[in-house]
């Protein structure tokens, strides 16, 4: 055991979420010192890790996380503090959305062009659009930045436990999951997916769009495709390791 988590609680997530955090920032998915990562470590979720106030994700390092409770409103007060926008959009989240257990927001480039279209639709043009067939859902109703009226309103969109993607319409996107390897999988498919989309929009050409049926099929398989989540995220921490990165401290 690192000899910081001797310290810290819930160890092993906070290398998780630091990994995610430095891999978002290598894949140019974050923006400057904004968007946030946050993870629940009780039972009905509402304390959770996040990112600290304007650090930059390249930066972040285990023990730098912050724990948060969704449910006291002193939590915006103190050295500590959230960004209050954070504070609004997870806290909304960790509060009404119990299968959420890790929620990522990005502006990551494709997923805000497809959010910023008048149909921000997806459809399965390949394996990887195909994956969230059916299971995303867009938000209309875009009210400015996400305090926390915003957060409850984008909360209340997560109906459906299948649609664990949220496209953010003229903002970004918010993406959930139990796990934070689950969720950084499903981030990095979504935003490979919306760039398949734009850039074959780009062409100007009629897109191939698969069947309904073939498109259920492939995103049912992958969904139980085993380990791929886990997987990926245990190469990424791989990488790190070898280039001696101190996200993991």
């Amino acid at each position: 055991m690192n000899q910081h988590a001797q310290n810290i609680t819930h160890w092993d997530a906070r290398i998780d979420m630091a990994a995610a955090f430095r891999w978002t920032a290598r894949l140019n998915m974050h923006e400057g010192v904004a968007n946030h990562f946050s993870f629940a470590i009780n039972e009905d979720g509402t304390r959770f890790l996040m990112n600290p106030n304007q650090m930059h994700f390249a930066r972040i390092k285990a023990s730098d996380l912050i724990e948060v409770d969704a449910n006291d409103p002193e939590t915006l007060t103190g050295p500590n503090a959230p960004d209050p926008t954070a504070w609004g959009l997870h806290g909304g989240i960790h509060r009404h959305v119990p299968h959420a257990r890790c929620a990522m927001h990005v502006h990551s480039i494709h997923a805000t062009v497809l959010a910023s279209l008048k149909d921000s639709r997806l459809p399965p043009i390949d394996q990887n659009c195909a994956t969230f067939f059916n299971r995303y859902v867009i938000d209309e109703g875009y009210g400015g930045l996400a305090f926390e009226e915003e957060g409850e309103r984008c909360a209340a969109l997560f109906d459906d436990p299948k649609k664990r993607v949220m496209i953010m319409g003229n903002h970004g996107v918010l993406v959930i999951g139990e796990t934070v390897a689950e969720t950084f999988n499903r981030m990095y498919y979504f935003e490979r997916a919306a760039e398949t989309y734009i850039r074959a929009l780009q062409t100007g050409q009629e897109l191939r769009v698969l069947p309904d049926e073939i498109a259920e099929k492939t995103a049912r398989e992958l969904e139980d495709y085993p380990e791929q989540d886990v997987r990926h995220l245990a190469e990424l921490k791989a990488i790190l390791d070898a280039e001696k990165s101190d996200y993991a401290h």
